[in-house]
């Protein structure tokens, strides 16, 4: 079991697991929003229980949890030989995968993944070391979006992407000094786009395992965009790829 807290990773936590959670934990006397959560949860079946803002400070570590926590299974990981490159919800086109290396901010590895669910990524890839953990902050900065995520924790990046590779995806590797712009790639079929941390970028053996390394378009005078975001631009250049072949 893991703990999550805060409104909407409660709720979503519900949304995705119903039942199958153990408990939820709400403050009592906090108004309108927490007593609907409450009701939502026991329509689930699920056990609710109220309790003093200490309470739920002392067991969040005095975490931002908002008068909500709850004990939720734990998530689902996945082997990146089982991750299909056609996408199910559009056959004529290719699984698109964001995979982080090096970040070490659960803050953006929750906001990567929140933009993974929302712009119709197939999962999120990372390494089992050099990055933040699955954690209840990770769970907090996702809003909730981390319960409908496919997420693949793996031993070797390098090694993930070569699998992938060899199966048929195209990797690219996000650098700010990349020779060619993420846009000047064909993106529709199946793709791997790499992201790394702002301070380090891409780490070189895992550059090698791509066969494109390339740049965002920048206009002003930062040189650099921090992972969730550089993610989310990236993930919305493959929708407009693929949005424009449609048509």
């Amino acid at each position: 079991m893991r703990i999550v807290y805060g409104l909407q990773p409660v709720r979503e936590a519900i949304r995705a697991h119903g039942n199958k959670i153990d408990w939820v934990l709400v403050q009592q006397d906090a108004g309108p929003k927490l007593d609907a959560l409450a009701r939502y949860a026991a329509d689930q079946g699920i056990r609710v229980q109220r309790g003093p803002r200490s309470d739920l400070d002392r067991r969040t570590a005095g975490g931002r949890h908002q008068g909500a926590l709850a004990g939720v299974p734990e998530l689902p990981l996945v082997g990146v030989d089982s991750l299909p490159l056609e996408d199910p919800r559009s056959p004529e086109a290719g699984s698109v995968f964001i995979a982080l290396d090096g970040v070490m901010d659960p803050q953006n590895f929750g906001a990567v993944i929140r933009s993974v669910v929302a712009l119709g990524a197939s999962a999120v890839i990372w390494p089992e070391h050099s990055s933040a953990p699955l954690s209840p902050a990770t769970f907090r900065a996702s809003a909730g979006a981390v319960e409908h995520a496919t997420l693949c924790r793996v031993p070797s990046l390098p090694d993930a992407l070569r699998t992938l590779t060899d199966r048929g995806a195209t990797a690219v590797a996000l650098d700010a000094q990349g020779p060619v712009e993420l846009g000047e790639l064909k993106l529709t079929g199946p793709v791997v786009i790499v992201v790394g941390a702002e301070d380090k970028g891409v780490r070189r053996p895992v550059r090698q395992a791509c066969q494109h390394v390339a740049r965002l378009p920048m206009a002003g005078t930062i040189g650099s965009l921090n992972a969730s975001v550089a993610a989310a631009l990236a993930l919305y250049e493959v929708l407009r790829q693929r949005q424009q072949a449609q048509r």
